[in-house]
């Protein structure tokens, strides 16, 4: 396999400013109560195994209980999500996998019953972000796990 290249080292300013954009997003209520699934759920969707391995973490850190991260993938199916949560994913992977024809109207009066209107704002950003890095770490191939103690991780107990 090709040694591919660091981004985080040869666009070191752009990094930081995508950090930065980062860290903004979760001043925000709206963020702070969906990250872990929103996140999660694009980086399966993605095929992103660094950013999927480090949400997974972050999660188990921040407490959340280990059957509904395996239940992320089969959301629809699950009883232990909110209608908010649903509302939640379902916007992720409607943003996410982009349709050709954009984001139907049922879709966005389903989260519209559920988020206000700053809040699918604010989601939209978290869903922008998420896929951004999704795609850089699937660029470069980053390693899962490859940050771990840099981001405090290896606190999840997971190895």
């Amino acid at each position: 396999m090709t040694q591919r290249l660091n981004y985080f080292q040869v666009s070191a300013e752009l990094s930081k400013h995508y950090l930065d954009f980062s860290a903004a997003l979760k001043k925000k209520a709206v963020i702070r109560e969906f990250n872990d699934l929103v996140t999660i759920r694009a980086s399966q969707l993605n095929g992103c195994g660094f950013c999927l391995d480090m949400h997974i973490k972050q999660a188990k850190i921040g407490g959340e209980r280990e059957l509904r991260l395996h239940h992320i993938a089969i959301w629809r199916e699950s009883t232990l999500f909110s209608p908010r949560e649903r509302a939640a994913l379902e916007w992720t992977e409607a943003l996410t996998a982009l349709h050709p024809h954009g984001v139907s109207d049922a879709v966005y009066e389903q989260v519209r019953g559920q988020l206000s209107e700053e809040e699918i704002s604010d989601l939209t950003f978290l869903v922008v972000g998420i896929n951004g890095w999704n795609r850089l770490n699937v660029a470069f191939r980053t390693e899962p796990g490859s940050a771990d103690a840099a981001f405090g991780l290896d606190k999840a107990g997971l190895r």
